[in-house]
């Protein structure tokens, strides 16, 4: 069975939402129900990476969809997206799981600049998301500013 299908809807929902300009949703959140295999959208937010951060848990699995600003300038401001893979500190065998549900998890959340897979709120570094970010856009018209 899918992990996506019984809460396609739901999920295709969060997603659009988080995609959408007039809105002010930016991130959403899909853990699995009660350590199933399905899928269901446990949050969305508002608050950026930071709030997003805030309720990913360490024992669990989850994907997360994420909006960020980035900027080479003040006057050039794009949203990108990136797509997360938590692991936490969940056994092996259950992050490898991640990988297989991904691929489901991308049919609905088709649009992304980065995928990360990540076990440690540090790893969601925020200057390290924009720089990475910044990396996958091509372009830096503002190369003398950057770090990479």
């Amino acid at each position: 069975m899918s992990c996506v299908a019984t809460n396609a809807e739901a999920i295709q929902a969060a997603y659009l939402d988080v995609r959408d300009d007039k809105t002010d949703t930016d991130w959403l959140l899909l853990e699995f129900v009660d350590k199933s295999k399905e899928l269901s959208v446990a949050q969305t937010g508002n608050g950026g990476l930071d709030e997003l951060k805030n309720h990913l848990k360490s024992g669990d699995l989850a994907f997360a969809y994420v909006r960020m600003t980035i900027a080479n300038d003040e006057l050039s401001q794009r949203a990108k997206f990136v797509l997360i893979y938590w692991g936490g500190n969940a056994s092996l065998i259950r992050k490898a799981k991640l990988s297989f549900y991904g691929a489901e998890v991308k049919t609905i959340i088709t649009h992304y600049a980065i995928d990360r897979n990540v076990d440690t709120l540090e790893e969601l570094d925020t200057a390290s998301v924009v720089q990475d970010l910044r990396k996958a856009g091509g372009a830096n018209y503002d190369r003398q500013a950057s770090d990479y």
